[in-house]
């Protein structure tokens, strides 16, 4: 062995070590990830963007989201009421046995309704119903027969006031406006039970101990509800369990994804293992395939949760599918080792082979940059991931194969490349050189009337499916309890509380003044509990002016009702006493009771400096009165209103229509790219295949009225990116010297069959958007590499580098009249 076989040993293992470091390096980081938390991100709306133009509005999203994330809710249904009361409590025993949640409530707890009075009574003489503020207003002398109807009618129930505390009953009346009852349940034998038909309904509620997107919480909490139906089963055959939560839903797309991941990896493993097997017919090649493709998974793993800190599922199941691309560039280096006849050197075969899978890898990475522009998280993951893998993929190919694949191929399958050259010579012969022009004005004609029928879809729920079961518990739960709607709200912001609590109250005004169709059912406000200080200064200026203007009339007229001495005296002492008195939204949270309702203050915003906001939920939301909504939100400052839902489909909307001019301008990039590789006519016969592919997948989707979204046109990025890598394979191949034409077509067919495999599993995914992907992927990549050979030079043109001017052949020569 001579010193230059000794330092190219040396260097050969200097290699393999640097990748052996780096593959090691970043499994032990994957792994350490895994291991602690994980990092697996399973809330849906981690994938949406930044929709609202307020950021307060979108704070007010994400708080709202979290507070009302960590609540699980289980119905107990039954036709026999005594089974369903029964049945909730042993539920709220066994979950509450189970350790999988903070708190679990099936009987509620002793609770005095006097504390609720307790906290308003300090500040009566600010607190007035609409009907007594109006009585008060219209007609102030009627005040003799509200004191007798008080005295001989008193109301009934829990916040029912004492007489010597209220003597005209305002505070009773306004605590019986409070909406404490803002559902269909009642309190019975100490439960929350909804009746509908002959069915009772119980409600057990129960939250999380931590967040519910976390797969130890989820594990926890599936365990303890399979655990607890089975029990309820056993004991209860006649009850029914609905539940509903984001825990649940987290789960489902977490197994969902999870089933997916494995079947697409398993699937794409086994089908491209057994085509190269059949193909190369070693299994050495085999392993030294997936070893490159391993390392650009494991590498775009790391690399994705170094940057992002965590892994969407969709991402997750999205790199099952690039081991079809990712194994493309080894599959284009071994076609150069098995077509090379004579004196293999692995160096030389990289260096030959690396034009080609550079402008590959250039076009791919192309494709990925722009759906990183995407504003979807999601679609972010996944251009990082896809880039750092089919990079690290690339890179390994023509630094690490070479120093592993070092003997020459000890068996050719000559007739299939034999075979393979004869199909590709009569295909090039149809669609190639002149006729290329008639392919494409033919393909141009028939896909012309399928783009007129392309029609658009931007619904949010285009980007994934829901458990259809969940969904069903979901609308039980919701039908029994008689709240209909979280998703839509108003955001009531100001630089003061106060200010909050003044335009919620305008807000609530403007809500109660709709009627017909634009009317609404009721609407959520803090401003229920805690009016702002001008209404409370407002109202006690009302008692002033028309019931304590003349003290010792009133006096007189409470002793004339058989109020004693002492009592008058000391209701009047009251009101005079209370003159600085104010209800604050703090004292409301400070009081236990408020919890229920707390997220409809959302206090200090972190985002904006010296601003505060609240929440208002109206209900019984629809079309027909969604316009009035959004009127009344315009109509008083610092008020928006949020529909994430819709806000997002709008995005979509815009981002849908300016994909377009992405991809146009991502296909002049290639042009021009491919251009300064090819020269202007062979860029152009290289870059009309992928163009075609793309026209084609269009007037396909037209054709069978299937809705174009923004993931379709995503998808297309993709299509220019992997499907411009057929023709760039074919011709770098076709150009190279001692070509084999026939080897060059079978790496590409592979490629394709591989690609195809891989992503075409993804048109199969329970997930909307990855089925878009997948269909709009297949489609295309199948249309650009069968219209590849378009882009091989005729066999003089390939002559160039042999010292004949290529540039001297007329377009008849060349056969690239395109």
């Amino acid at each position: 062995m001579n010193a230059l076989q000794v330092r190219g040993s040396k260097q050969a293992w200097g290699m393999r070590a640097a990748w052996l470091v780096f593959a090691l390096a970043a499994t032990l980081y994957c792994v350490w990830r895994f291991a602690g938390p994980s990092p697996l991100q399973t809330n849906l709306l981690a994938l949406l963007p930044a929709t609202e133009a307020d950021p307060v509005a979108e704070e007010a999203v994400d708080r709202l989201a979290a507070t009302l994330g960590d609540r699980t809710v289980f119905l107990v249904k039954s036709d026999n009421a005594t089974h369903a009361k029964a049945a909730a409590k042993q539920l709220g025993a066994t979950l509450s046995a189970s350790g999988a949640f903070r708190s679990v409530t099936a009987t509620l707890p002793p609770f005095d309704l006097s504390q609720i009075g307790g906290l308003y009574l300090p500040y009566r003489f600010g607190l007035l119903a609409p009907a007594d503020r109006a009585q008060l207003a219209g007609a102030p002398n009627t005040l003799h027969d509200a004191l007798v109807r008080r005295l001989y009618a008193p109301a009934e129930g829990g916040l029912a006031t004492a007489l010597a505390d209220d003597p005209f009953g305002w505070l009773e009346h306004w605590l019986g406006g409070l909406p404490l009852a803002t559902s269909n349940l009642e309190i019975e034998d100490s439960l929350l039970v909804a009746h509908r038909g002959a069915t009772t309904s119980v409600l057990v509620m129960a939250s999380l101990p931590g967040s519910a997107y976390e797969t130890q919480t989820q594990r926890a909490v599936l365990a303890a509800v399979a655990h607890s139906e089975t029990s309820l089963k056993q004991a209860f055959p006649d009850v029914a369990l609905a539940r509903t939560g984001a825990v649940f839903y987290a789960q489902a797309a977490r197994s969902a994804s999870e089933h997916e991941m494995h079947a697409i990896g398993v699937v794409s493993m086994c089908g491209i293992a057994l085509l190269m097997l059949w193909i190369f017919r070693s299994p050495r090649l085999l392993l030294l395939g997936f070893v490159s493709t391993a390392l650009g998974i494991v590498g775009a793993l790391a690399v994705t949760l170094l940057i992002f800190g965590q892994l969407h599922l969709l991402t997750l199941v999205f790199g099952a599918s690039l081991i079809g691309e990712a194994v493309d560039y080894s599959i284009q280096y071994f076609v150069v080792y098995l077509g090379t006849q004579h004196g293999w050197d692995s160096r030389r075969g990289a260096r030959a082979v690396s034009p080609a899978l550079t402008v590959a890898l250039a076009t791919s990475l192309l494709g990925y940059a722009i759906l990183a522009c995407a504003p979807f998280p999601a679609l972010k993951q996944i251009a990082c991931f896809a880039v750092a893998g089919i990079s690290i993929a690339f890179a390994s190919v023509l630094t690490l194969l070479p120093t592993l694949l070092t003997r020459a191929a000890a068996r050719r399958p000559q007739y299939l490349f034999k075979a393979a050259g004869r199909m590709l010579e009569t295909w090039r012969a149809l669609i190639g050189g002149r006729r290329a022009i008639w392919v494409t004005a033919a393909l141009l004609i028939a896909s012309a009337p399928g783009w007129l029928q392309l029609r658009s879809d931007d619904d949010i729920h285009l980007l994934i499916q829901r458990d259809p079961s969940l969904v069903a518990q979901e609308r039980e739960v919701t039908r029994a309890v008689g709240v209909d709607n979280t998703a839509q709200f108003f955001v009531v912001r100001g630089e003061t509380p106060e200010l909050v609590l003044e335009r919620a109250e305008a807000l609530g005004a403007r809500l109660d003044a709709l009627s017909g169709t634009a009317k609404v059912g009721s609407w959520q406000s803090v401003t229920s509990f805690v009016p702002s200080a001008k209404q409370q200064h407002t109202d006690r200026a009302l008692l002033a002016a028309h019931v304590f203007n003349d003290p010792a009339a009133l006096r007189a007229m409470l002793l004339e009702a058989g109020f004693r001495d002492a009592v008058a005296d000391a209701w009047l002492a009251d009101y005079a006493s209370s003159s600085n008195s104010l209800l604050t939204v703090d004292r409301w949270l400070a009081a236990p009771w408020s919890q229920p309702f707390r997220h409809l203050w959302l206090g200090a915003t972190s985002t904006t400096p010296r601003a505060f906001a609240a929440v208002v939920i109206p209900q019984s939301v629809t079309p027909a009165n969604e316009p009035a909504l959004l009127d009344a939100a315009r109509a008083v400052p610092g008020v928006s209103f949020v529909d994430k839902a819709a806000s997002v489909s709008k995005l979509f909307g815009e981002y849908r229509v300016d994909s377009s001019v992405w991809l146009a301008g991502a296909l002049l990039l290639v042009l021009i790219l491919l251009m300064l590789r090819y020269r202007p006519r062979g860029g152009l016969a290289v870059t009309l295949p992928v163009l075609l592919a793309v026209g084609v997948t269009l007037a396909a989707f037209g054709y069978a009225h299937i809705p174009f979204t923004l993931f379709n046109w995503l998808a297309l990025m993709l299509v220019l990116g992997v499907g411009a890598n057929y023709a760039v394979f074919l011709r770098e191949g076709t150009m190279r010297a001692d070509a084999d034409p026939g080897a060059v077509w079978t790496g590409v067919l592979l490629s394709s069959a591989t690609t195809l495999l891989s992503f075409g599993m993804l048109g199969m995914s329970s997930m909307p958007a990855l089925r878009s992907f997948g269909a709009t992927l297949s489609l295309g990549i199948m249309v650009s590499v069968l219209l590849a050979p378009i882009g091989i030079p005729s066999k003089r043109n390939k002559l160039r580098g042999t010292g004949v001017s290529a540039e001297a052949l007329t377009p008849a020569d060349t056969g690239e009249t395109v």
